[in-house]
């Protein structure tokens, strides 16, 4: 079964906040790789949602539906129902990822 895979406005902010600061820091060639690599993965799930795994952060605290799919070192936090996958945020794993899953959740 295929699922429909939608991002939301934070996370397509997020893709772009990502590609700014590498173009910026990098190159943007390097950039558009790391976004070519991302986009693939996060359309990986259209067959195959749930090989991601709950967040560490979010099971501490008993949230259980959010998945997360790692791309070191970003993370795509997601959910899945039926026949679609909805991307939350595209976070860097290298910051603290328990305050910035918290607040981007609670929006």
């Amino acid at each position: 079964m295929n699922y429909q895979v939608m991002m939301s406005d934070d996370a397509e902010a997020d893709l772009f906040e990502i590609y700014k600061y590498i173009a910026q820091r990098e190159s943007p060639s390097r950039a558009h790789a790391i976004m070519e690599k991302l986009e693939l993965a996060a359309f990986s799930l259209v067959t195959n949602p749930q090989r991601g795994r709950v967040p560490t952060e979010l099971h501490e605290f008993g949230v259980t539906e959010f998945m997360e799919l790692d791309v070191k070192p970003y993370r795509f936090i997601y959910r899945f129902g039926r026949k679609r996958v909805f991307i939350h945020c595209v976070l860097d794993g290298r910051l603290d990822m328990e305050r910035l899953v918290q607040e981007r959740l609670r929006r």
